[in-house]
């Protein structure tokens, strides 16, 4: 019995992304190298000359290269590995004064037979977020919030790290005001800013429904039934730490200020982020000062805040350095230059298709793209300027190379390995790649699903910019 259990484990996320580097590293003998130019748009932004792609000379990656991926990897992460640390220390310091606990209960004793009002409440609040600041790396500070508040309403992790993840997603994939994503490709695209703006509504809502319909399916089997859990062993690990609401603390002035330190933190980095475009770098020092001013007013002294914030930073290691490890696997790409290629073929494959195909299948592409190219802005720079102006050749709008663009840079950053923002929310939930991948893949089948029906309806309807 215990043989038949080992057989089927599966891998440690390390040995699957290393794994991976390994593949990639062979199909860069397999993939010639190639190159578009890049060429300054009318808007000052650096993107690629359409007609200039090229084979150039390969440089396969060595065996060497393979192991030199991971600290290459790590160095092009950087920002979101340190992020991670400083995150979780500050987080660890804020909560070890236990403002955060006394808030949570004091929020689930009010949801306390109305369970189930947390999930849309949440849901929706994170899709606003998404839908018109962009929020993606935002989101990774409230992940732990969401997970206590869950637990303490007898669920788990993952509905905790869902609701804030998933919830920010909706919006940012439907993206009806995203500055980020939308309105970056639409202006390479030279289409009017947030134009088309009734059918992405149309489709927030739609999409909305479904990821909370989904994550309420998996949540009622938990409260249910935790042995269901798919993170079961982490709920028992975390027992101890999960909120007793038959014990709850009385809320402190001290309590208050901690919260209002953080309430006010929050309001300032959203603020950043929207006006002056903060982005990694100042989220974490807004994070930083969370931590240390509401390790103050929360009366620790500063060998204890150091302390924990030490302790907090060590328990996020695991997940930091899987971040520089899948970086690794764009490392090899890149160094071999095959991504050009790959952007090309899949262009040219999707030319030759009838009108509804040709939507679907640019939808496809761009979601095999977001795994080589993971930052939205980037993937609008490479494959707008390409996607726009074939969409016009093949019959389609440019709108909807637009929407065919938002749905695969979106959809596919929940469960893709690339994502740094999916393995910085991982490493702060402390659940494994593989066990998200066995929740979230289900979802990403229907979420595509209903992408490409509203990729038939783009052509049906010859979206445009009304």
């Amino acid at each position: 019995m215990e043989k038949e259990k080992k057989k089927g484990r599966v891998p440690h996320t390390y040995v699957i992304l290393f794994a991976m580097i390994i593949i990639i590293a062979l199909l860069t003998y397999v993939i010639p190298a190639g190159q578009y130019q890049k060429v300054e748009s009318s808007t000052g932004r650096m993107v690629v000359d359409p007609n200039s792609y090229a084979q150039v000379d390969p440089t396969p990656a060595k065996p060497f290269d393979v192991l030199k991926a991971f600290p290459k990897g790590l160095a092009a992460a950087q920002s979101i590995v340190f992020f991670i640390f400083i995150v979780g220390g500050s987080f660890n310091v804020v909560n070890q004064t236990g403002a955060i606990e006394a808030g949570i209960s004091k929020v689930a004793l009010g949801l306390k037979g109305k369970e189930k009002l947390l999930i849309p409440i949440i849901v929706f609040i994170f899709s606003i977020g998404g839908a018109t600041i962009g929020m993606a790396e935002e989101a990774i500070v409230f992940v732990p919030i969401g997970i206590a508040l869950s637990r303490a309403l007898g669920y788990d992790a993952i509905v905790g790290m869902s609701i804030v993840s998933l919830g920010a997603a909706v919006g940012f994939t439907s993206g009806f005001m995203n500055p980020f994503t939308v309105g970056v490709a639409q202006s390479i695209a030279e289409l009017p800013m947030f134009s088309g703006i009734a059918l992405r509504l149309v489709i927030w809502v739609c999409t909305l429904v479904l990821v909370i319909g989904y994550i309420y399916r998996y949540a009622n089997k938990v409260k249910a039934d935790p042995t269901k859990s798919l993170v079961y062993e982490l709920e028992l690990q975390e027992k101890d730490h999960a909120i007793d609401l038959s014990n709850v603390k009385e809320m402190t002035k001290r309590h208050s200020l901690v919260l209002m330190v953080f309430g006010i933190g929050m309001a300032i980095l959203i603020f950043g982020v929207f006006k002056f475009g903060w982005y990694i770098t100042e989220i974490a020092a807004i994070f930083l000062a969370i931590g240390i001013i509401g390790g103050l007013v929360g009366g620790m002294n500063l060998d204890e805040m150091a302390t924990t914030f030490i302790a907090g930073a060590r328990d996020m290691t695991t997940g930091a350095l899987v971040v520089g490890l899948a970086r690794g696997i764009l490392v090899i790409m890149e160094g071999s230059l095959i991504i050009d290629t790959i952007v090309f073929g899949m262009a040219s494959a999707v030319s030759s298709l009838p009108k509804s195909v040709s939507a679907v299948g640019m939808l496809l592409v761009q979601s095999i793209l977001n795994f080589f190219i993971p930052s939205g802005s980037g993937q609008a720079a490479t494959t707008m300027p390409i996607m726009a102006p074939l969409s016009e050749v093949i019959g389609l709008s440019r709108q909807t190379a637009v929407l065919a663009y938002q749905f695969g840079d979106g959809i596919s950053n929940s469960i893709i390995p690339t994502s740094g923002v999916l393995l910085a929310n991982l490493s702060v939930a402390k659940i494994k790649y593989e066990t998200w991948v066995k929740y979230v893949a289900p979802l990403m089948g229907l979420w595509t699903l209903l992408a490409a029906v509203f990729m038939v309806i783009a052509v049906l309807i010859n979206y445009g910019p009304f």
